[in-house]
């Protein structure tokens, strides 16, 4: 299992031989509802959207996991798995192969790959995105992300978890209003799925935040905060901060 992390909520991974973008935002910005004035994020990189993809993984429907600029860009032939939310994004840009899936629902790339969609992050009142556990057949490899920092009481049935991809640090607006939980879920997490390694998301190493609402938001602790947690809970997870486009090398053997 290797993994490249593509700023913010995207990632290239490449599992078992298969090469999945999960919540791809490649290129363009993203502005929720034309509000610009509200919210934009604007990238100094953009990633090469012509490579050969085998799977298009998407947790939700929000534009910054179903960012619709790079999704037009993309082969619509390539298969997409995605909440109901998300499906319904790839549908009407035209998609061919979309498998939606509901929680608890499973589906499997090549007979290689299986993709199992948990209940992840509250997005309105009766809507619940998807979290995923993602598990190498062959070597019996798991992952588990969930971009919001909200983990449902399944993932009990589900440890261990070898690699996990969630946020580590918090984002709140004034220090009142969490938007991203962060550190105190994500220590109960390893608590319960026992990580060999985890990967921050959601962080933004290569994108400028701009309006009003990116002005008032704020962070919630540290990385060498949530290592020190994870030591006095004698927890030996590690915690891996790659640069946008490094390529990090999870296989088995090389995180025993």
């Amino acid at each position: 299992m290797k993994l490249t992390w593509l700023d913010n909520n995207s990632w290239l991974m490449e599992i078992s031989g298969k090469r999945i973008l999960l919540d791809p935002w490649l290129v363009g910005s993203l502005v929720f509802g034309n509000l610009d004035w509200l919210f934009k994020g604007v990238k100094s990189q953009t990633y090469d959207v012509g490579q050969q993809i085998d799977l298009i993984l998407l947790s939700q429907g929000l534009d910054d996991h179903a960012h619709i600029p790079t999704l037009k860009q993309l082969d619509h032939d390539i298969p997409v798995v995605a909440s109901p939310n998300g499906a319904k994004v790839v549908k009407d840009l035209g998609y061919t192969e979309i498998h939606s899936l509901d929680h608890g629902e499973t589906h499997t790339l090549g007979e290689t790959v299986q993709i199992k969609a948990l209940p992840g992050s509250l997005i309105g009142p009766q809507l619940v995105e998807n979290a995923y556990i993602v598990t190498d057949l062959k070597e019996q490899q798991k992952l588990y992300y969930e971009p919001h920092g909200n983990h449902c009481s399944q993932l009990s049935d589900e440890g261990p978890v070898d690699i996990i991809l969630t946020p580590v640090l918090g984002v709140s607006i004034l220090h009142l209003l969490p938007v991203l939980q962060g550190q105190q879920t994500t220590l109960k997490l390893c608590q319960t799925l026992k990580p060999k390694v985890i990967l921050p998301t959601a962080d933004a190493k290569e994108t400028e935040y701009q309006g009003v609402l990116a002005y008032i938001l704020r962070q919630e602790g540290t990385i060498d905060k949530f290592r020190q947690q994870l030591q006095d809970k004698n927890l030996a997870t590690e915690v891996m901060t790659p640069n946008p486009g490094e390529v990090v090398d999870l296989s088995p053997l090389s995180v025993k």
